[in-house]
């Protein structure tokens, strides 16, 4: 600023010239966040009242710049021996505020308003929105937006906000379409076939609306299943435990086994172990493009425990008949 363009700080900021550091401070986030250009897109004279504001807070907020301005007046910055930003200068109190955690003035400003940019340089920034979201109650959800803080570029991010969404096995394999209320509007949604828990399903123009452009973001939904009492996911397959008897497992069988679409048959080769599995190739999970994934059926033999009287005689035969020993390699078995 140059020294013949004087400018009033205190009436920039509206306040007296015996106002606390705190007070200056408190002025100036009500008109920083009154003017900013994000709330005020294309406003030229909001633009010009936000830099002015943001002029004076830099210098009242400095003790060091401010005693000069309030003792040399239109010529404290010929007075003003640092010039520019000095961050965590030595012996500097900045109003109760502690501004050695921002590189520049635009930090601060981004922190005031809630925005958190990106590493680099201050023009053409990233920065993101902390939104409060109707799913999560005091928590909050960050959502990607631009602004070019140097430019005063007035490009918002709109509200986007997630919940999530509890579907049966069935709901989430065929699709289903539900109806959500979101308070003050009930929305009917479809959730496409093969939704898996953490999918997620964006709803466009269902989000919150934004407080900068009155534009309203996205819903985002994420997939959670209710625990199916067969069926369980191992990765992007499908797994099942289905039992069977001593006798199929010695001599082989074909079984029925469930699947999603249905009971199908499969064969069971003799002499398998508990614990084995077969794998049903495009019996799983639905994925898009059409394909699909496996079914892992894991064996498991299961032991009559009430045996009618022929069936016991039997296996007591089995018994003094049987040459095979399951145990037979333990015999080498040492330390």
């Amino acid at each position: 600023m140059a020294s013949t363009d004087f400018k009033d700080y205190y009436a920039t900021l509206g306040v007296s010239k015996n106002a606390s550091a705190e007070e200056i401070k408190k002025a100036f986030r009500r008109l920083a966040v009154k003017y900013h250009p994000d709330r005020n897109p294309g406003d030229k004279k909001a633009e010009e009242r936000f830099k002015e504001i943001s002029e004076a807070y830099e210098v009242l907020s400095d003790p060091n710049k401010r005693q000069k301005y309030d003792q040399f007046g239109r010529y404290w910055k010929q007075a003003e021996q640092a010039g520019g930003w000095s961050p965590g200068g030595a012996g500097v109190d900045f109003g109760g505020f502690d501004f050695s955690q921002f590189a520049n003035f635009e930090d601060f400003i981004n922190e005031l308003l809630g925005r958190v940019s990106s590493p680099g340089g201050t023009q053409g920034r990233t920065y993101t929105y902390r939104t409060s979201t109707g799913s999560r109650p005091g928590g909050y959800t960050d959502f990607g937006g631009y602004s070019d803080f140097g430019g005063f570029g007035t490009q918002a991010p709109a509200a986007d906000r997630e919940a999530s969404i509890r579907l049966t096995f069935s709901e989430a394999f065929r699709g289903v379409q539900k109806r959500l209320n979101l308070g003050n509007e009930l929305v009917d949604v479809r959730i496409p076939p093969g939704a898996k828990p953490g999918s997620r399903i964006r709803v466009r123009g269902k989000g919150s609306v934004s407080p900068y452009t009155q534009q309203r973001g996205d819903l985002y939904l994420t997939v959670e299943l209710e625990p199916h009492p067969f069926f369980q996911f191992e990765g992007d397959n499908l797994v099942c435990e289905v039992p069977i008897a001593p006798d199929e497992a010695v001599l082989g069988a074909s079984i029925e086994v469930p699947t999603p679409d249905g009971m199908v048959t499969v064969k069971v080769p003799p002499g398998i172990r508990s614990g084995q599995s077969l794998r049903l190739r495009g019996k799983g999970w639905i994925h898009p493009k059409d394909r699909r994934s496996d079914l892992l059926v894991k064996i498991a033999i299961d032991t009559p425990k009430n045996l009618s009287a022929t069936e016991r005689e039997y296996y007591e035969k089995l018994r003094h008949l049987r040459s095979y020993n399951p145990r037979q390699y333990l015999r080498q078995v040492g330390i």
